[in-house]
């Protein structure tokens, strides 16, 4: 059985539907940045199945620059976090509302 590019983007079809529920269900925030980032590799697995359908680059150096995107939303995301977890004890996504000015 040879493994072909249907087989990856059935993969990744996959990790984003999974990441998508976690994000509508879920009220914690570090579990929400985790589904994004599951979300992430599935648009990434995705570009480089495509990438390597096609025989060129282009699809690893787009995955290239969505992980230095994702690794910049984590650092900002994860610092929000810990500056709200810093002021409440408790941190649900309901409680960003709050965050004015």
């Amino acid at each position: 059985m040879e493994v072909t590019t249907t087989w990856y983007l059935v993969l990744a079809a996959a990790l984003f539907t999974t990441g998508t529920v976690g994000v509508l269900i879920r009220r914690n925030p570090l579990v929400l940045f985790m589904c994004v980032e599951l979300m992430l590799n599935a648009v990434t697995l995705t570009f480089v199945a495509f990438g390597s359908a096609l025989g060129g680059l282009s699809g690893q150096m787009a995955v290239f620059f969505a992980l230095v995107v994702a690794a910049a939303e984590v650092v900002i995301g994860l610092a929000i976090i810990v500056a709200i977890a810093r002021r409440h004890p408790t941190t649900a996504i309901d409680d960003f509302s709050t965050l004015r000015g």
